[in-house]
């Protein structure tokens, strides 16, 4: 099974340009019922959608912090801007984005404990869809269960579901302190290594880094491999020292952090697709108007329209560039091994939300 890969480097002043050129639009509001609360929002998303066309601030001014691990030209960082501008756009500037990138606010996972813990210092992040795994995101674990998604299209279908509102909200529900907003994705996850790797075989015995989440550690093992816990931001440095012997990245990330200066190998299997989401604390959403929390509503459907549009194209450029600048890709033609070494990992990470797991393989 072949996935059709994909890359980045497009600089942030291409964001702009991606707006316009692109032909985006503001995703129009959803379509209501005749119940009176329903026909009461829609009438408050007429006035904020009126008032922001005509350059009105919509609520009172509010500056919310966003955090992003990697920096603004990859596709991710994109699409952190994009959301940002539209955020303030369709706000007439009430609300401004601070967005803070190249994990200067700390790791993901620092900045979930952040988040999580109620300081109120960060107040939005981009993070892996399954960063909350670590967290009791029990649903959000089945994003990152390894060969889910055959192609992208497949995760859109799930992205754009009425399923993808439910896990969304999961982490709110269980009383973690946060919600997501919407679903963007950064291309497929592959393993990069200081040593040429020409098949499954060859990983066997290297240490490879992965985040402190337990899918990923089994993926790793069923490998043969042996997971070794890095913090992302020192994860150059493990390379360099041989701390660790390879990592996984999605393909842009991988460009755009210069891993392939110490990791010059790259074999394209695809174990999972980079799903992303942005979250917002519930003490920050809180202190919104119901106009606010739907500009941000609105301008999450805008940026994860953005995403799908930029993605793939991106992902590909990224990936010519890495084979021109002499990183040996290797192309895995028969991902059936592959899964099959996983397939411990696959049966115990689904077996509490079986049907769960089975309408999102049943989407592709």
């Amino acid at each position: 099974m072949k996935k059709k890969l994909v890359s980045t480097t497009l600089c942030a002043a291409m964001v702009v340009t991606a707006l316009s050129g692109c032909g985006l639009k503001s995703p129009e509001p959803a379509a209501t019922t005749a119940a009176p609360a329903a026909t009461e929002a829609a009438k408050e998303g007429e006035t904020t959608a009126a008032a922001a066309e005509a350059g009105a601030a919509v609520g009172p001014e509010i500056t919310l912090v966003m955090a992003e691990v990697n920096p603004l030209d990859t596709i991710v960082g994109q699409t952190d801007t994009a959301f940002k501008e539209k955020v303030e756009e369709l706000s007439g500037g009430a609300i401004k984005i601070d967005l803070q990138a190249s994990g200067v606010l700390g790791s993901e996972n620092d900045v979930l404990d952040t988040m999580l813990g109620g300081g109120g210092t960060i107040d939005l992040s981009r993070i892996s869809a399954f960063a909350l795994t670590s967290y009791g995101g029990a649903k959000s674990s089945l994003l990152s269960v390894p060969y889910t998604f055959v192609n992208r299209n497949h995760f859109w279908n799930f992205a754009t579901s009425d399923l993808a509102e439910e896990f969304l909200m999961e982490p709110q529900e269980n009383g973690a302190g946060v919600r997501g907003l919407f679903y963007g994705e950064e291309g497929f996850r592959h393993f990069f290594t200081v040593k040429e790797v020409k098949t499954l075989d060859d990983l066997k015995g290297m240490k490879l880094r992965v985040s402190n989440d337990p899918i990923m550690n089994g993926m790793v093992e069923g490998l043969g491999a042996s997971p070794t816990v890095v913090a992302f931001n020192e994860l150059y440095s493990a390379l360099q020292t041989g701390v660790v012997d390879g990592a996984e990245q999605p393909i842009a990330n991988y460009k755009s952090n210069a891993f392939p200066e110490v990791a010059p190998n790259l074999i394209l299997d695809g174990h999972t697709l980079g799903a992303i989401q942005v979250i917002i604390t519930d003490e920050a959403w809180d202190k919104l108007t119901p106009e606010q929390q739907d500009v941000l509503m609105e301008a999450g459907k805008y940026a994860s329209e953005f995403n799908r549009k930029i993605s793939e194209e991106a992902e590909n450029k990224v990936l010519e560039e890495l084979k021109a600048d002499g990183v040996n890709v290797v192309e895995v033609d028969d991902i059936t091994p592959w899964q099959e070494a996983c397939k411990d990992i696959i049966e115990s990470s689904t077996a509490d939300n079986k049907d769960l797991y089975q309408k999102i393989v049943d989407m592709k």
